[in-house]
């Protein structure tokens, strides 16, 4: 054998390592699909409101229609978007709610606004006030607009 033709048998892949490299391009064409599927998150910043900072037409309107419901719902006061999570009617005081995070999920076209909240119970044996309570959490948030839906994820805390 020439070392012409040595030289072009060690340039030239063999049948194998064509399947090899079209594998490798299939293993990157789905890993570029993943992340392209999974970057429409994006996380929102939020700032959870004292009593006296929640604004009068969310007390006033919004809060006594969704108090007994549990929850997460957000309206749009002057131009600032509000997201609030709600607890329902508790028998007992002791009972928390606390957003932790907020994500923007992005799927055909539709925003779902993802509320992550940590939801806490009194521990069993403690003294309570016997008194019918709202737990519920206001946010204000970097939205410029409404979501299309809102999604409530809850962990209970132990």
């Amino acid at each position: 054998m020439s070392e012409r033709n040595i030289l072009k048998k060690l340039h030239r892949p063999s049948k194998k390592g064509w399947i090899i490299i079209a594998l490798i391009i299939v293993i990157l064409l789905m890993a570029m699909l993943a992340v392209h599927q999974f970057r429409g998150d994006e996380a929102v910043d939020f700032k959870v409101l004292g009593d006296k900072d929640i604004p009068q037409d969310i007390v006033g309107q919004v809060i006594p229609e969704y108090r007994d419901l549990e929850r997460a719902l957000a309206c749009v006061v002057g131009d600032k978007v509000y997201v609030l999570v709600s607890r329902g009617e508790k028998p007992t005081s002791g009972f928390d709610v606390r957003i932790e995070k907020m994500v923007i999920e992005e799927q055909d076209g539709v925003s779902n606004l993802a509320v992550y909240a940590n939801f806490s119970d009194p521990e069993p044996g403690t003294a309570l006030t016997q008194i019918l309570t709202y737990p519920l959490q206001v946010a204000e948030t970097s939205l410029k607009e409404l979501p299309d839906q809102i999604e409530l994820r809850v962990q209970y805390k132990q």
